[in-house]
């Protein structure tokens, strides 16, 4: 199928926009080319800018064999124009309003598509997914799957780092890479390699961060050096349509197959259920800065996340049980009525299930506790919370040991916790050991 031959409108403004869209990607092969430095970055960048032209035909393709895109008559056909790419239609090439649409700029800067066409398409890759056993994987970037710092925002503590960065020309087998470039340094995540070698086989993934798009391409060349993961699924804050807000109104996929992995809750005010939030990654001393942190970093403490036990190994396993919760469910349910924000809760209320918590001093006194961020996360952990004592409490949740409540655990042999097993239990999505986790006089201060 091509653009002019198969177009019900073929006319010299089709022959126009074919034109226009050839010289459009043309231009994007060459200027993408110039950017790289050596052959083999220069052929990689090649093969990935080939890749988008052959998926946005393949969208321009998909739009023009909708049967809702153009209304025929006998003498004529009237285009519905579904989308618009530079400004021309998709279908019959005619200038149409620049702002027409939903603007897809990650696949091409030019393209965007209107309601009913990006309804048809998500439809038609749910099939597509559905027959592969697949969802859609949202992934952030940094503080989720890496670290980055600019370099004159080191310590002097973090020199030691400059002479240990692993070489760039084999990044597969590295971790902590000196980008002197951009002047920045990054860290990847412990485990993140095998976490995307994993979620690959069971999601199409996204790449969706709040940096610029520069940044977000060479954090994609480290995490996936061999192009496998992401192709052009990169998204940056220039490609979404609200400011500081992410949405999944630029993703070509059904929102009850998309999972969300983010360590900001806020950038998904619209997408909460679909979003699995990730404990911060803090591996350089400006980022524990930048949130207001006084304790060490992992960096000045010449230390690291574990491998196996990990935020990402965590979460891997929670998206492995989703996966299977959607695909393996009673056969007579069609899986394309399922839901993934449904098994999502119902894995985490799985977590916490059966205990009965009570807070102490916890919250401010005037503060009604059910609307305290601590309360929800335990009931969405599946534990009932309560506000006084009685036989049936399993945890008190406190900050100090001496209070009331605090002693009534101690004396009945219950779990007394600092608060801090709740929200590791949450970003874990695992009950943490009680006992790591106890309340005395040096945490109460």
């Amino acid at each position: 199928m091509t653009i002019v031959s198969d177009s019900p409108v073929h006319s010299s403004s089709s022959d126009d926009f074919a034109s226009f869209l050839d010289a459009e990607l043309a231009t994007s092969t060459s200027d993408s080319s110039a950017d790289e430095e050596g052959d083999e970055e220069e052929n990689l960048e090649s093969k990935r800018v080939k890749r988008r032209k052959v998926e946005v035909l393949e969208i321009l393709e998909e739009v023009q064999d909708s049967t809702a895109r153009v209304e025929t008559s006998k003498e004529e056909a009237i285009c519905a124009h579904p989308g618009s790419f530079g400004g021309m239609c998709i279908i019959c090439g005619q200038r149409v309003a620049e702002e027409a649409g939903v603007a897809i700029a990650y696949i091409h800067k030019g393209l965007r598509l209107d309601s009913p066409e990006l309804v048809r398409l998500r439809n038609a890759d749910m099939k597509n997914k559905l027959n592969q056993k697949k969802l859609h994987l949202i992934l952030d970037l940094d503080h989720t799957l890496l670290n980055s710092t600019m370099l004159f925002h080191m310590t002097s503590e973090e020199d030691y780092l400059k002479s240990n960065a692993d070489s760039l020309q084999d990044i597969q087998n590295g971790s902590l890479f000196m980008l002197e470039h951009m002047r920045m340094m990054t860290k990847l995540r412990p485990y993140v390699r095998q976490f995307l070698k994993e979620a690959n086989e069971m999601f199409e993934m996204h790449i969706y961060t709040m940096g610029d798009k520069p940044y977000a391409r060479e954090m994609a060349k480290l995490l996936d050096p061999g192009d496998q993961y992401f192709n052009d699924r990169i998204i940056s804050r220039d490609d979404g349509t609200q400011k500081h807000q992410k949405g999944l109104d630029v993703v070509l996929a059904e929102e009850s197959a998309v999972l969300i992995l983010d360590d900001t809750e806020n950038a998904w005010t619209k997408h909460r259920e679909n979003l699995i939030l990730m404990e911060r990654y803090h591996f350089f001393a400006s980022s524990c800065q930048q949130f207001g942190f006084r304790c060490k970093s992992l960096s000045l403490l010449k230390s690291d996340e574990s491998d196996t036990d990990g935020a990402l190994a965590s979460v891997l396993r929670v998206l492995k049980r989703v996966h299977s919760m959607y695909f393996d469910e009673d056969p007579r349910d069609a899986p394309s009525n399922r839901d993934v924000r449904e098994f999502l809760k119902s894995v985490r209320k799985e977590i916490l299930q059966g205990c009965r918590i009570v807070f102490s001093r916890v919250f401010p006194t005037s503060f009604p506790p059910e609307s305290h961020q601590l309360w929800k996360m335990a009931e969405q952990l599946g534990a009932t919370c309560l506000v006084e004592v009685d036989l049936s409490v399993t945890h008190v949740v406190a900050n100090d040991p001496n209070t009331e409540k605090s002693r009534w655990a101690t004396n009945e042999t219950k779990y007394l916790v600092h608060p801090q097993w709740i929200e590791a239990t949450y970003y874990l999505w695992q009950r943490q050991v009680e006992d790591k986790y106890p309340v005395n006089q040096s945490k109460s201060q």
